[in-house]
């Protein structure tokens, strides 16, 4: 779903059910560009060598759009691109833009084998040589391109890497912490040549990416991050790619339901869907309006004012299903509405990964073990303290053990860092402490079950309940079905907002007689 105001991130769409298969293929994305270049290098050049004008036209144009949905501009350059490219390529960009979509979109093609820079000379112009090496540099370097966990991605340099003679003994790298991104990181240093050592504090890897054996049928329950949201540009689709795991398209249909067990008639659900979406637009310009002051108003006072001044969701059941919209967009962003800025609350946006969102079968760990494959990881080595100075680092882990590289890499949890469990010599700059100080982090609870057989409708992936109460309106206010990914039949009740902080109080056992009776 593409990111915009009236459409807050991670919400789940509910529009009517797609005509698009389950099963989900990201190859497709690909096939305009597939069908056009071929397979075999060979047969590119020769069909390159062949375009004509409109030809050459229509492919830029689809080259442009895939590094669009990569998350690159159709025609400038990153912020974080330009100072690292020469002065003169950055000043004048637009053919490097063009080679740079290229390769992304070659790339993108089969991202299981390598794309080595001289494959691409091959179909290019000689004249623009300079720019491949340029795009290409950047791209590999940055990790754009020629990452992953397929067998020709191995943790260990390429083995050309042998042919540029002789070099300084390897840097090393302590990397602090297993989850997704140390693991992604240890993987790159290494292919990039350098010596690498990941401390985990727990004992086991993933970080809050956890997936439980849980039931008779060890069906696959997601305790951390359940869903892939968006699978343009996001790397884990790559991944998923690579290892040949099918995706399962998290489809449109979301029925809601009232507390009786009453489903919500179509006309009033969409009446309310675009209530909200209007409120969301309204809030968008409201801050417009007030510039600096809409700093110290709250997203949920900007929203309830503008209800009220426009006299919606009035009735009752109209109620409900506002406040049911205002719980998913608190999931969304893993915090009250209370608590969100009405100025900046939607500031990742620019960010966020478009296209569908996905269903891992099997469960994500699958990605956290490939991802482990030939990276040196120590578990239960929960870290301390980071000494760092001119001969490079030391790393206390509990327990008194030392560990000294050249660098570290600290990819923590902000919750970490905040609690000051990790003392580092010298302290952080100010401008870090300053950082880690402000930012906040949310919280969203879930209580997963295992039943002996699917008794809902196997042809959804969620729906929703609602809350009389509005103080409540996030408590199991959404219902994740994972029965076509897990092996089993898998539910997980999600909480959030007010009625996520509660839930921290709340006896699991408790809990869950509470998720059975709505349920019931």
């Amino acid at each position: 779903m593409s990111p915009s105001p009236s459409s807050p991130p991670r919400r789940p769409q509910r529009r009517a059910a797609s005509s698009r298969p389950a099963s989900y293929d990201e190859s497709l994305d690909d096939a305009a560009l597939t069908a056009y270049l071929g397979d075999a290098p060979s047969r590119r050049v020769r069909r390159l060598r062949r375009l004509s004008a409109e030809e050459r036209q229509r492919e830029t144009e689809t080259e442009a759009l895939i590094a669009l949905s990569l998350g690159f501009p159709i025609d400038e350059l990153l912020p974080e691109e330009r100072p690292l490219l020469p002065a003169h390529i950055a000043d004048a960009p637009n053919d490097y833009i063009v080679v740079r979509n290229h390769i992304l979109a070659s790339w993108r093609a089969d991202p299981a084998a390598p794309l080595p820079r001289a494959r691409v000379l091959e179909t290019v112009a000689a004249t623009y040589d300079h720019l491949v090496a340029a795009a290409h540099g950047y791209l590999a370097r940055e990790g754009h391109i020629n990452f992953g966990v397929s067998a020709a991605f191995p943790a260990a340099p390429p083995p050309d890497a042998a042919l540029q003679g002789p070099a300084a003994p390897a840097a090393s790298v302590i990397v602090v912490g297993a989850g997704l991104a140390g693991l992604a990181a240890a993987r790159q240093l290494l292919r990039f040549g350098l010596r690498v050592l990941v401390l985990e504090g727990r004992a086991r890897p993933g970080g809050r990416v956890y997936t439980a054996r849980l039931g008779e049928d060890a069906a696959a329950v997601e305790l951390g991050g359940s869903v892939i949201t968006g699978i343009h540009a996001n790397p884990l689709g790559v991944l998923a790619r690579q290892l040949s795991i099918p995706l399962h398209k998290v489809r449109d249909r979301c029925p809601l339901y009232y507390p009786d067990g009453r489903t919500v008639e179509t006309r009033l659900d969409r009446s309310i869907d675009l209530v909200f979406n209007t409120l969301l637009d309204h809030a968008t310009r409201l801050r417009e309006f007030l510039n600096e002051a809409a700093e110290k108003i709250s997203l949920g006072e900007g929203i309830e004012k503008l209800r009220r001044l426009y006299h919606v969701a009035t009735t009752d059941d109209e109620r409900m299903v506002l406040d049911w919209h205002f719980a998913n967009l608190e999931f969304s962003n893993a915090g009250c509405l209370s608590e969100l800025s009405l100025a900046h609350w939607d500031q990742d946006d620019p960010y966020e990964m478009g296209g569908d969102h996905c269903f891992l079968a099997g469960g994500n760990s699958r990605l956290i073990h490939a991802l482990c494959d030939g990276v040196p990881v120590l578990y239960e080595k929960t870290v301390k303290r980071i000494e760092h100075g001119e001969d490079g680092v030391s790393v206390t882990v509990e327990g008194g053990q030392v560990f000294q590289a050249d660098m570290v890499l600290c990819t923590v949890p902000l919750g970490v860092l905040k609690s000051g469990s990790i003392v580092f010599d010298p302290e952080l700059p100010e401008q870090k402490l300053g950082a880690i100080q402000r930012l906040g982090f949310g919280l969203l609870n879930k209580v997963a079950m295992v039943f002996p057989h699917v008794f809902w409708d196997e042809d959804i992936d969620t729906f929703g309940c609602l809350n009389k109460e509005s103080s409540k309106r996030g408590e199991y206010f959404l219902f994740y079905s994972y029965h076509t990914v897990s092996g089993g039949a898998v539910l997980i009740a999600l909480v959030a907002g007010e009625a996520a902080l509660e839930f921290e109080k709340v006896d699991p056992v408790v809990a869950l007689h509470r998720v059975l009776v709505i349920l019931r």
